[in-house]
Parts: structure tokens; sequence; C-alpha cells
């Protein structure tokens, strides 16, 4: 499994608060059958300049390192960066992309969109990015269908968490978006290991449950074809 979107760097954000914590999230992410984990620490523009937020996740991700066991998942490292007005326009950006790719995770607001905002994304694509909306289940209640088909037909990818396959209120729409082939990446977005554990495990049980085994290895295969695609030329 691929655990796109997680909080396990040590002190950089509302996620892990120590190497402990990070070490435990780790090893039941391992213990889940996760074999590649993006730490994707926020990146917000209107606290943080990108070369201090690179700074401290160098040294978080140094500490981390230093303790990593071989039995844990394979470590990549990124940002989960909150959209800002003039996104598209900031050459830094491409500081903050999953390591070795094109792969930007962008965590959108949690109103209803503009033109402005659905504009400043495509070109991000247009710029070379391949955006990845995180957990796009929490802004699916406020967006018009015709944002959805204006970011599918420019080749923007979907993440959703865990969690939008284990709620009651959530699972049939997840299901449904997972059959039509719109969700490209799933995540744990962890943040420790009690209100906000690693849970990909239980995604994929109640995936496979619902779904059959066939469409979760369907999944997995799509999973990493794109992320080799989204590899940075």
């Amino acid at each position: 499994m691929i655990d796109i979107h997680s909080h396990i760097l040590p002190g950089m954000d509302d996620g892990s608060s120590s190497l402990e914590e990070s070490l435990a999230m780790a090893r039941e992410s391992a213990r889940q059958g996760v074999r590649l984990l993006a730490a994707t620490p926020h990146f917000y523009a209107t606290q943080e300049n990108p070369a201090s937020f690179l700074r401290r996740r160098e040294k978080s991700l140094a500490l981390l390192e230093s303790a990593w066991e071989d039995s844990f998942p394979t470590l990549v490292v990124g940002a989960e960066v909150r959209y800002f007005d003039g996104i598209s326009r900031v050459e830094e950006v491409s500081r903050l992309t999953l390591d070795h790719t094109r792969i930007l995770l962008l965590e959108m607001p949690f109103t209803p969109w503009s033109t402005r905002m659905v504009d400043e994304v495509v070109e991000l694509q247009r710029r070379g990015f391949q955006v990845l909306l995180a957990h796009i289940e929490r802004y699916l209640k406020d967006q018009d269908s015709r944002v959805w088909d204006t970011l599918r037909q420019n080749g923007v990818w979907m993440q959703c968490n865990a969690n939008f396959f284990l709620r009651w209120q959530t699972k049939r729409k997840a299901q449904a978006l997972f059959q039509k082939g719109e969700i490209h990446m799933l995540g744990s977005d962890t943040h420790n290991t009690t209100t906000r554990p690693p849970n990909l495990a239980h995604a994929r049980e109640a995936i496979t449950k619902s779904l059959g085994q066939a469409a979760w290895q369907g999944f997995e295969r799509r999973s990493y074809a794109l992320l080799k695609d989204g590899m940075a030329p």
C-alpha cells in the first residue's frame, strides 16, 4: 500500500509531537502493510516562507531517519500545501513537491471555490506540476459539479482519506467515486497514534469487502503507475 498523505514528521505541525510518536506511527503503518509512506507536513504561505519551512523539514526528517528501521515503509517527503492567491506564479512551490516527482499535494479552502481558484489549479498543471488534491471528501458538498469536470479534464488527481470509506455517512459516495476511477490515491492523513492513527488497512478491508479483492488490486496497480508517471523528468 501507498500512504500518500501523513503528518509523521516530528514537531513540524499539528501531527506527531515527538520522535517516539513518529516511530510508533511508522511501526503501525508497517504492520498494516504500508510499503511507501509520504511525510507531508502542512505548509502555510501566510505563516512561513518556503526556505524556512524546508529548513525545519530537513531537521525533522534527519531526526526521524536517524531512528528509522529497516522494517518500516520506504519514506518519501513532500508537503501538504495550503492554497493561496497567486500560488501558480510562485517559483518556490516547485520545492514543495513530493520527492523526485512533479506531484504537489494541494489543500484547497473548505468553501466554494471561485473561478480564479480553479484557474490557478489548472495553471499549476500547465506549468508542469501534477496537482493532487488532498482529502477531496472535505470539499465535495461545497463545489459545483462543473468544478470537478474542469479539474478532471485538466488532469488533476484526487486523494481521499481512509475515513471516507469507513464512515457510514460517506462510504457509499466513496465507493461510487472509487468504482468510477475518480480517486487516484489514498492517504491515512495520520497525525498521531490515538485520535488520528494510521488506518489504511481498514479502508482496504472495507473496499475489498464491498467491491472485491480485484477492485483493490487494480487500484493499487494504478496508484503505483501514477506515482511513476508523476516522477520529475
